[in-house]
């Protein structure tokens, strides 16, 4: 009891410091002293009429949305004698690999610098500037000349490492569990069994309405979805951040979802949000960086060339060329294994004081690293807005998907949460590729690192997003991934290779998301 009072007096300790040095505070500080000009506000109950007025106007409810937003993004509070990187990532080894794969990630990128004979970043003459202002809205009609340029790793790579990880704290003839695991990640986390997985996904139970199943089928509108889509009017009127995050789990009608997610990611767009845009934008016209041009080669090797986003490509641009400036990013690097990368002031190499974290924002775009934007696209239409969503998603969610930690919705642990459901619920299945072969995980890594991004149809993957922004996990990728093989289990029985297993699964624009995802965790599955 003692301890749960500790770490709930951290908890909001941590929450005030974040605030106070927020937008919010200075304005809840602002109204506050308006209030004291209203006549109904009394000096011997001055606590509890501000409170009120607080209620009334508003504010209370963004004050809330505000702290529920902390508590979801931030990790709970460590032992106050753990050091700073336990936060980031309690296990040591993984630390170590997620070390070792940066060194390789700026080994990457810097011969690639010194290759090309191109600076890592440098300031655009004024004549440069004036073009690229004029042609901000139609950046995708450019086309610069990207052949020696290649993405400093893709999926593949990184999943490499990932195999290649172990505790070393376990001998070689240690198992990870009673059963062997017998997938390529070999390395010892908690993840949720079946039985787990169906207490947490409860909303998505067959007597349970659905949306992606009872808008799709023979069920009268009037029976859920009607009924549903005024359930959702009504949390947006009340503009509650944890109803949004609870009423979502069921999916989002399609009129709604803009604002749905915005609310539950807190996003508001205010003045001062488009004048921050600005100044990204900015920064962009001004200065020219390396990773601008991983950024126009990965838009022009992904979503240039997928049916759903091609006609995005300057909003793309525009969002991505801002993000690498962006220093408020750094932010999340507090409770993400990975660390930023620093570069340094010509000729004052490994002296801290001329050291600056290079890109801006800490995060070197992979190949496919754009497709975490396309699909925002479809919803918000207005850049800052769009900026300011993606930003969010990121640093909730994406981020966790190309570091290497032990997080329960860390890319590892997703890893071995889809091997462990296939080995234990379609043994037959996974043996028979591991012997061709073929193991599972070859197939599905590059679904999970895109949280399914260009393989599902759009509306899919919008149904898909609804509930990794419901559950507030990006553990449903990996029961996904494993509801993939269950449906296609027939035929992958029948493949004597890797390709021609990868055939078979090459196409997942035509399934539907929801019936797959119910099926797997309440149907066949015991």
């Amino acid at each position: 009891m003692l301890q749960e009072e500790e770490d709930l007096s951290l908890t909001i300790a941590h929450i005030v410091q974040k605030l106070k040095g927020s937008r919010l505070y200075s304005q809840l500080e602002r109204q506050a002293w308006v209030s004291l000009q209203k006549p109904e506000i009394k000096l011997e109950s001055l606590k509890e009429d501000i409170k009120e007025f607080f209620k009334i106007s508003g504010w209370e409810k963004k004050l809330q949305n505000a702290v529920y937003s902390e508590l979801t993004v931030f990790p709970l509070p460590r032992h106050p004698a753990a050091p700073p990187e336990h936060l980031k990532e309690p296990l040591v080894y993984m630390r170590k690999a997620q070390g070792s794969w940066e060194k390789r990630i700026l080994k990457s990128l810097n011969s690639m610098c010194t290759e090309l004979s191109i600076p890592l970043a440098r300031k655009r003459p004024v004549v440069e500037q004036k073009e690229l202002l004029n042609k901000w809205n139609e950046m995708g009609t450019d086309e610069p000349d990207l052949s020696l340029f290649r993405p400093v790793y893709a999926p593949k790579d990184f999943l490499e490492v990932l195999i290649n990880l172990r505790n070393p704290n376990y001998e070689n003839g240690d198992h990870l569990n009673i059963k062997t695991h017998l997938g390529l990640i070999q390395v010892p986390l908690k993840v949720k069994y079946i039985s787990e997985l169906k207490e947490f996904f409860v909303e998505l139970s067959l007597n349970t309405g659905q949306l992606g199943i009872d808008d799709a089928t023979q069920v009268p509108p009037e029976l859920f979805e009607n009924e549903h889509v005024r359930l959702g009017q009504k949390v947006l009127a009340e503009q509650d951040s944890a109803a949004a995050q609870q009423y979502i789990r069921q999916g989002s009608p399609t009129a709604l979802r803009a604002e749905l997610w915005a609310l539950i990611l807190n996003v508001s767009n205010q003045p001062e949000d488009l004048l921050y845009y600005e100044q990204l934008k900015s920064n962009v016209i001004q200065h020219d960086l390396l990773v601008d041009s991983l950024i126009y080669k990965d838009v022009k090797l992904t979503a240039s060339n997928d049916d759903y986003y091609f006609v995005f490509e300057d909003y793309l641009y525009q969002v991505l060329l801002c993000f690498s400036r962006d220093t408020s990013v750094l932010g999340h690097f507090a409770y993400n294994s990975a660390s930023p990368p620093k570069s340094y002031i010509r000729g004052k190499l490994g002296m801290e004081d001329y050291a600056v974290f290079y890109p801006p924002n800490g995060v070197i775009p992979f190949h496919g690293f754009s497709m975490y934007v396309a699909p925002l696209c479809f919803l918000y239409h207005e850049p800052s807005k769009l900026y300011q969503i993606f930003r969010e998603m990121y640093v909730r969610f994406f981020f966790r998907l190309h570091s290497i930690s032990s997080h329960p919705s860390g890319i590892v642990s997703l890893c071995l949460l889809f091997e462990t459901l296939l080995q234990t619920h379609l043994p037959q299945l996974f043996y028979h590729l591991r012997e061709i072969g073929a193991q599972p995980l070859r197939i599905s890594f590059k679904w999970m690192v895109r949280a399914f991004s260009g393989y599902l149809a759009t509306d899919q993957l919008l149904l898909l997003w609804d509930r990794i922004l419901g559950y507030n996990s990006l553990e449903i990728l990996a029961v996904l991934a494993a509801a993939v093989f269950a449906f296609r289990a027939v035929n992958l029985m029948e493949v004597t290779s890797l390709a021609a297993a990868e055939a078979v699964l090459a196409d997942l624009s035509t399934l539907k998301v929801m019936p797959l995802l119910q099926i797997f965790l309440f149907a066949t599955v015991t």
